[in-house]
């Protein structure tokens, strides 16, 4: 599940392929069609075995992952500090006051929803998730160069 939850977290990443409808398997469109019924825009990119469609959803903009039998292994979007539960959002207020958000997206998968947060300042990055959208685990931090 590491695994699921680190593909979902690569979002703001490109995929390797651009793939149009008709190198996506027809069990992975069905799939998409009937989870994503009125989806616009839709761009499909694969990654080895996963496969990843980027589309417009009641005018935001979505990522779905699915693998190759057409399981959905989770949705991500890109969201705002008002999107964030009010515990977070205070929780960034008063351990992170000095820092600005350069990416913030919500992953929604089997275990739940969560939120990935990168934050820096002038010398460090760091990458926050949510746990359970009550407080922040620390996944990485980096001194910048």
């Amino acid at each position: 599940m590491k695994k699921i939850i680190y593909l979902l977290a690569l979002t703001v990443l490109s995929f390797s392929v651009k793939a149009n409808e008709t190198n996506v398997n027809s069990r992975v469109m069905e799939a998409f069609k009937k989870d994503f019924t009125h989806a616009t825009n839709v761009e499909w990119t694969t990654n080895n075995d996963v496969m990843r469609a980027s589309f417009t959803f009641n005018d935001i903009a979505y990522f779905a992952f699915y693998n190759a039998s057409g399981e959905l292994l989770g949705t991500t979007r890109y969201v705002t500090l008002l999107n964030l539960p009010v515990k977070l959002q205070s929780s960034l207020r008063n351990d992170y006051k000095d820092y600005w958000v350069s990416n913030l997206f919500e992953v929604n998968n089997a275990d739940g929803l969560s939120y990935y947060i990168t934050i820096e300042d002038a010398d460090n990055k760091i990458v926050l998730k949510s746990d359970n959208g009550n407080n922040w685990v620390k996944q990485s931090k980096k001194v910048k160069a």
